[in-house]
């Protein structure tokens, strides 16, 4: 079972989702996506919170507000970080998530620690949990097939691109050839035997040249 969150502290509103124990949270560090971000309380036991960032969005760029609700939710989801005060919230890229054969189940570690940031939330703050928990829907997805018709979506995306770029390359090759063929024959119809003809002194009758006189 996964549950889900809407905020709307950012237009659009922020998709949030978190599993209901260990066993689901390792289904998610599984299947997650490369727009997820991962959040738990630093050094204690929590819930894997993830925020699905919308196109453009980037993980170390969050709105402020809605990094606010997501380090409120990931606390609300610590059964210890819960009844502290000032504790640490970390987060990080889906993709730099490291899972090995030697970890417990949920446990995770980082590819790079450069990319794990830090967020203190002095105190829980009763508003923003209860507004979360207001819009928590719990559901039985699929995650392996969501994951592959994610993927799908995106080889698609980028075979357009690849189209697009093709059609874009063809359109300028055969434009820069027009203007080619337009600079090498600009002077064609100036030497067209009309105009040699018009230009020679060969046929003009014998008072030519009396219009000088």
């Amino acid at each position: 079972m996964v549950f889900y969150f809407t905020s709307t502290v950012v237009d659009p509103p922020a998709y949030i989702y978190v599993g209901k124990d260990k066993f689901e949270n390792e289904e998610l560090i599984k299947h997650g996506w490369d727009e997820d971000v991962w959040f738990h309380v630093d050094k204690l036991s929590s819930a894997h919170i993830y925020l699905r960032l919308r196109e453009g969005g980037t993980w170390d760029n969050i709105p402020e507000d809605l990094l606010t609700d997501l380090g409120q939710l990931t606390k609300a989801n610590s059964i210890e970080g819960n009844k502290k005060d000032n504790i640490t919230i970390i987060y990080t890229p889906w993709s730099n998530l490291k899972k090995d054969g030697s970890m417990a189940v949920g446990q995770v570690s980082f590819k790079d620690n450069k990319k794990v940031k830090r967020l203190l939330i002095a105190q829980r703050e009763n508003p923003i949990v209860n507004r979360l928990n207001k819009t928590k829907v719990e559901k039985h997805p699929d995650l392996h097939q969501e994951k592959e018709d994610r993927l799908k979506e995106l080889r698609k995306k980028d075979l357009a691109a690849v189209q697009a770029r093709k059609k874009e390359e063809a359109r300028i090759a055969k434009e820069r050839q027009e203007k080619k063929w337009q600079k090498d024959h600009a002077y064609d119809d100036v030497f067209t035997e009309e105009n040699m003809a018009g230009t020679s002194n060969q046929d003009r009758d014998e008072t030519w040249e009396d219009d000088f006189m």
